[in-house]
């Protein structure tokens, strides 16, 4: 990616104001057109607008500057930056190293079992792999299927935890609602309820009924065994 100006008219502007540089030079340097930057100088064009000092900004030097100054055919060059900021990559398959590719298919089938919201897509972009492969393991079709062991793709390092979260999180967003057979038995409702028959009956063994004769035959049998068992002991 080429460097590019930063803020061109405000640039353009302190160019104006603080240089002796032709018009065509700055309009060159801020990718402006000649009429624009002489509409700068003249005060029709760019009103309100702060000029930026690019020395400041380290896009040009002092030197470069003085170098232009002197030859109206110099074109002035961009000072190169102390830092380069990396360029984002294009959003596509995640790329696996050789070394871990070996380990996608069991990445595939924790995936497939531990959160089976997930989209073949979500998932292809998680481990980078095909549909094809993710329906072969969905299906046990795979050719190495009996070998299979799931494990957590973060813990391979074939994708990081924020990315899981994200997309189980966008998984959820549009997963319906589950039903009541999903979520077990429930509380039921109270039409059915108050239908049913209590019974505040404790279920307690009913006591037998007293035989009063077989009561006094007992201590009869008693009272007649005392005295003999009474003369047993006086001799």
């Amino acid at each position: 990616m080429a460097q590019q100006l930063l803020m061109p008219k405000a640039t353009a502007i302190w160019l104006v104001d603080n240089t002796a540089l032709s018009f065509d030079q700055i309009a060159q340097f801020c990718k402006l057109h000649p009429l624009e930057v002489k509409a700068i100088a003249d005060g029709e064009a760019a009103q309100g607008i702060k000029g930026l000092d690019p020395i400041s900004t380290g896009q040009l030097t002092r030197d470069e500057i003085a170098r232009a100054e002197g030859n109206p055919n110099y074109k002035l060059k961009l000072s190169e930056p102390k830092v380069r900021v990396p360029e984002s990559k294009r959003r596509g398959p995640r790329y696996t190293p050789v070394s871990k590719r070996q380990d996608r298919p069991n990445a595939i089938l924790w995936l497939v079992r531990n959160h089976p919201e997930l989209k073949d897509a979500q998932i292809s972009r998680l481990v980078g792999t095909t549909k094809s492969t993710i329906e072969q393991i969905r299906d046990r079709s795979h050719w190495n299927s009996a070998n299979l062991a799931p494990m957590d793709p973060v813990t391979l390092g074939l994708c990081s935890q924020i990315d899981l979260d994200m997309e189980v999180e966008k998984a959820a967003k549009g997963r319906p609602l589950p039903t009541a057979a999903e979520l077990g038995a429930t509380l039921q409702p109270a039409q059915e309820t108050e239908k049913l028959g209590f019974s505040y009956e404790r279920d307690e063994p009913k006591e037998k009924e007293i035989d009063a004769d077989a009561v006094f035959a007992k201590l009869k049998s008693l009272k007649s065994t005392t005295p003999d068992d009474e003369d047993d002991d006086q001799f």
